[in-house]
């Protein structure tokens, strides 16, 4: 059973869950030929398959979440299991084209963000199950949810090319512009 005083969160979310798949569906459109041409990269693939993953993952637990007698640890659990299950699939795919596509380390310490996201929503999952009235495991699936949403929105950003600042890059580029400059 889900605590009620998340009814208005999970409703939230699901909103906000499908409002940005609706958005993720038109930046693919907008970047479908990086995505479907014979020399389209896998990350690009990959960085668009994550967003969608994270969105519905939102999506289904602030769905089911408000079905009354469902709750939120079935359903949590199983889209924490499935985003598992694409986290595995997306880094076998970059391991096996990575000498033909490298694959920036940034793109893995996502998948890795994701994986510890899913875990965690496992774990919180496992203790919705045992204890349905467990507030602190629910506001922690509460909290994955909004983690998922700002993935995901990182993921699409990418998807785009929206344009990048980065504290360590921006360093770097200092020191090379100060060698240069001696």
């Amino acid at each position: 059973m889900t605590p009620p005083s998340f009814d208005t969160f999970l409703a939230a979310s699901a909103g906000v869950a499908g409002a940005l798949i609706g958005l993720l569906f038109v930046a693919v459109s907008v970047a479908q030929e990086r995505l479907t041409s014979e020399t389209a990269n896998p990350t690009h693939r990959v960085r668009a398959s994550a967003a969608l993953t994270s969105f519905s993952n939102a999506l289904a637990v602030g769905l089911f979440g408000l079905v009354p007698g469902v709750g939120l640890g079935g359903p949590a659990l199983v889209v924490g299991l499935l985003g598992l299950v694409f986290v595995l699939a997306s880094l076998l795919l970059l391991h096996r084209v990575r000498e033909s596509n490298p694959v920036p380390p940034r793109d893995v310490l996502f998948l890795a963000g994701l994986a510890v996201v899913f875990g965690l929503q496992l774990y919180y999952a496992v203790r919705l199950i045992s204890r349905s009235g467990d507030v602190g495991a629910a506001r922690g699936v509460a909290v994955l949810v909004i983690a998922c949403f700002l993935i995901g929105i990182a993921r699409a950003w990418e998807l785009v090319g929206g344009p990048s600042i980065g504290l360590g890059r921006e360093l770097i580029e200092l020191l090379r512009t100060r060698r240069q400059d001696q």
